[in-house]
């Protein structure tokens, strides 16, 4: 018996046949998807110290349950002290099985424990993606509290197939991510 992440399966039985009534589409390929999620930690402070960086792989790694890339910058920045090709973040990219495993952990254990939540921001980028920031990774509970050097915050971008953001909106808030202010163009 093949494993299946518990939100592949509500996707297959919940989310499309919902999707289908709302949008009326006559086929299920034109259903929207999530095609992939990316973490990306930026850390300025990597210039000075090297060890922010392997640490904040290790953290990220451990977060996505998959391993952590290195980003390096593009080109020198004099007033930054910054070199080409010098590492300056971190990040992932989820597909599949590991890409709804990530997100059924963030919406049911790690949004809850932020303080004061009051439900994310409704802010897409015009094709249907959809980019969460988040200003603590210890949120996750990977992290172990008393291991980490510094609080570092993270981005997540939800790729999805939605032509547009209302639909893309649609797919999201489907699979339970809190959206407090709803505003549709």
């Amino acid at each position: 018996m093949k494993y299946t992440p518990n939100f592949k399966t509500k996707y297959q039985q919940e989310i499309i046949p919902a999707l289908m009534e709302e949008f009326k589409y006559n086929t299920v390929m034109r259903v929207p998807h999530l095609e992939k999620i990316i973490i990306n930690q930026g850390i300025g402070n990597a210039i000075s110290d090297k060890k922010l960086i392997e640490s904040a792989q290790k953290e990220l790694s451990l977060i996505a349950g998959q391993k952590a890339v290195q980003t390096v910058s593009k080109k020198d920045i004099s007033n930054f002290k910054l070199r080409k090709k010098m590492p300056i973040g971190v990040m992932v990219t989820l597909r599949r099985e590991r890409m709804y495993e990530f997100l059924e952990r963030l919406v049911s254990v790690a949004l809850p424990r932020i303080r004061d939540f009051r439900g994310i921001n409704y802010k897409f980028d015009g094709k249907g993606n959809y980019t969460l920031g988040i200003s603590e990774q210890i949120i996750f509970p990977e992290i172990e509290i008393d291991k980490i050097n510094t609080i570092l915050g993270m981005d997540i971008t939800f790729v999805t197939s939605a032509p547009n953001d209302e639909e893309g909106y649609a797919l999201l808030r489907e699979f339970g991510l809190p959206f407090k202010n709803i505003k549709r163009n």
